[in-house]
């Protein structure tokens, strides 16, 4: 059996809280986003407030870089965008004291997934859902959902990122002309 969660990627910013829903529509993760300080910080909390973990942004590295990070500020996992992916966007996510995870999809589009080498462990999708600017995220069994969950959303964010910062060059070549 797997587990099924519903993000509204309008809501996903630094400085927003949202909830993160599971398929029967109950808020099940609330996700603070922290706005002061120095870094980019989301903070994961069960619905009583309680911290899970939190994804904060590393300074000082290359870019399109985020660490998910316990509810003791140990490092879970570090989720980097691949260098060099010829074809298609790939991330790499290095997770301490487990497997390493391999990302592939169209990330602008809510559709790839999360594989253990060739076992998918998430994948994330707007196919399920009818509501617009909201995406799934569906966690296979013995998986850490909180860890997925966090991995969805600081990619969504890194892509986020990404896409503006394009826009910005973009409009600023225009001017030039």
């Amino acid at each position: 059996m797997t587990n099924r969660y519903k993000i509204r990627q309008n809501l996903i910013s630094i400085g927003d809280d949202f909830w993160i829903e599971n398929e029967a529509g109950q808020k099940v993760f609330k996700v603070d986003g922290k706005v002061l300080r120095v870094r980019k910080t989301l903070v994961f909390e069960d619905a009583k407030g309680k911290k899970l973990a939190q994804i904060q942004e590393r300074l000082l590295t290359i870019k399109d870089t985020m660490v998910v990070e316990d509810a003791d500020g140990k490092d879970l996992a570090t989720i980097k965008k691949a260098l060099f992916t010829p074809l298609r966007d790939r991330w790499d996510v290095k997770v301490k004291n487990g497997p390493d995870l391999d990302v592939q999809g169209n990330f602008l589009a809510h559709e790839y997934t999360i594989k253990d080498g060739r076992k998918t462990v998430a994948e994330v999708s707007k196919k399920w859902l009818r509501i617009a600017d909201t995406y799934g995220v569906e966690i296979e069994d013995g998986q850490n959902d909180i860890l997925m969950l966090a991995i969805a959303v600081a990619i969504d964010i890194m892509v986020d990122a990404d896409e503006k910062e394009k826009k910005e060059k973009k409009e600023k070549l225009e001017k030039k002309k």
